[in-house]
């Protein structure tokens, strides 16, 4: 906390001023003290965009969470479909990582017998997505069933394909999650870093990138940092989660995320990071907060 000439915190110092004033000018000075501080205590460093994840505050009505988003210091809310798009307008929030196509986490592109209806899906939400002045959506590989590695990247890749003009032509890039397959979604086929980045070579367009989440990626192979590092030009999201448990990410997990954050900031990254993680404790969003001074990273 910077210090004035005497010794008191600029919080002090403006509180000392409210107190000695407010006889002459009203309780409106202090009124507009306590808005300073709370300017004070929210104010971001701005090496990193901020982000939460909807379905982790499903409890708190959306508008809500819009208002203690803009408190927080957070710019986006994500996957949310287009029906809930105009809320975040209205307080002036974008959604980094929206949704609104496809068939869900287990039925995705590595199914040949999916594609024309996943296609379709995807070219039907592309244009909705550029007009709200998004630039990503979220896509995912689905789950296995019996498929190996190197078939599901080439069926995913002849999918993904298809809508790689479409998605040029509105500016939004399909982003694939990395998820665990060990606790969360079993026989998930997007569960390593390699396999994503084998099906973004294969694909070979800058309109298709990767979603890495820090918890699944944890549980599935560790070495966070490095892989971060190395894999940094095909990722274009990353989401947080504490290990294990996929709650708070403090002191009570086993990651250590200003490192981790101070990684993806030195690789010269610009998108988002949202937080994912399930708030065990009564004040969720005081948690949420935690969690986005944790990843503030200067």
């Amino acid at each position: 906390m910077e210090q004035d000439q005497s010794g008191l915190s600029r919080r002090t110092a403006l509180k000392f001023v409210a107190a000695t004033t407010a006889a002459i000018m009203g309780n409106s000075l202090i009124d507009r003290v306590s808005a300073a501080e709370a300017v004070l205590e929210t104010t971001l460093k701005g090496k990193v965009n901020h982000s939460v994840c909807r379905w982790c505050y499903e409890s708190i009505p959306l508008e809500d969470l819009c208002k203690a988003a803009k408190n927080i210091g957070l710019s986006s809310i994500e996957l949310v479909g287009p029906e809930e798009w105009p809320m975040l307008k209205k307080y002036g929030l974008t959604s980094a990582l929206p949704w609104g196509a496809g068939k869900g986490i287990g039925q995705g592109f590595n199914d040949l017998k999916l594609h024309d209806e996943l296609v379709k899906s995807y070219e039907d939400v592309l244009p909705k997505v550029a007009a709200a002045g998004y630039t990503q959506i979220i896509c995912f590989s689905g789950n296995r069933n019996g498929l190996d590695d190197e078939q599901g990247i080439k069926n995913s890749a002849i999918g993904l394909k298809r809508l790689m003009n479409a998605a040029e032509k509105h500016k939004v890039t399909l982003v694939m999650e990395l998820l665990n397959s060990k606790v969360d979604h079993k026989d998930y086929q997007c569960d390593h870093t390699e396999w994503g980045v084998a099906l973004c070579d294969e694909v070979g367009s800058d309109r298709f990138k990767l979603l890495y989440d820090i918890y699944h990626m944890q549980i599935m192979e560790g070495n966070v940092i490095a892989n971060i590092r190395q894999y940094s030009k095909y990722i274009s999201h990353f989401h947080t989660g504490g290990v294990p448990g996929r709650n708070e990410i403090d002191e009570s997990q086993e990651l250590y995320y200003p490192a981790i954050m101070k990684a993806i900031v030195d690789t010269g990254y610009k998108g988002y990071v949202a937080q994912e993680f399930i708030p065990k404790r009564p004040d969720k969003l005081a948690s949420l907060k935690q969690g986005v001074q944790i990843c503030d990273v200067a």
